[in-house]
């Protein structure tokens, strides 16, 4: 097990010596904790899961859907653990190892006031470069999303969305995230 210790630079072969279930991400190389997730947060991820669970299971997708924690390895120095990610079923013996070891097909974001600056910045910026052919960012505060698409690798804004309005995936063909929904009170 690793302590945690100030070091100047980290890698993927120290975040996996920390303790199962950590508080931690790898983001740059740098250890990034933070406390476990408001009630609200958890409630939205759980409304979206099963959502996205529940239309998969109906059109028979045999895609991998999960939610945190589970670490995605994108390269030595990003180790992140989404909120929500989606691999295609053709795509699930590829990357998926002891961990995630690549970019899923589709990751959410869920907005915190503890990991905003890395939802919005540095980790968007790395699922970019990895290859995250979409993004959502959900913001439980304003009651909105937003849907980036990968077009000759970059994010492109696709389609943003308000509360009681409709966010439509591109990676789950004919999936809506009701956002009437997944905020209501």
């Amino acid at each position: 097990m690793l302590t945690v210790e100030k070091k100047k630079k980290y890698t993927a072969e120290d975040y996996m010596l920390l303790e199962e279930g950590a508080p931690f991400q790898l983001i740059n190389n740098d250890l990034v904790m933070s406390p476990s997730p408001i009630p609200l947060h958890q409630v939205i991820s759980l409304r979206i899961v099963n959502a996205m669970f529940n239309y998969l299971n109906s059109i028979n997708d045999n895609g991998f859907l999960v939610c945190a924690p589970m670490d995605v390895k994108l390269d030595e120095g990003n180790v992140f653990q989404p909120d929500i990610l989606y691999i295609k079923e053709n795509r699930k013996a590829e990357i998926i190892k002891d961990r995630i070891e690549g970019a899923p097909d589709l990751v959410i974001e869920i907005l915190s006031p503890s990991n905003a600056y890395y939802d919005l910045r540095q980790k968007k910026d790395i699922y970019e470069k990895y290859g995250v052919k979409e993004y959502i960012i959900i913001d439980p505060i304003a009651e909105n999303a937003e849907l980036y698409v990968l077009k000759d690798g970059t994010y492109f804004l696709h389609q943003k969305a308000q509360k009681p309005e409709q966010l439509n995936s591109l990676i789950i063909n004919g999936f809506s995230f009701d956002l009437e929904q997944i905020f209501k009170q």
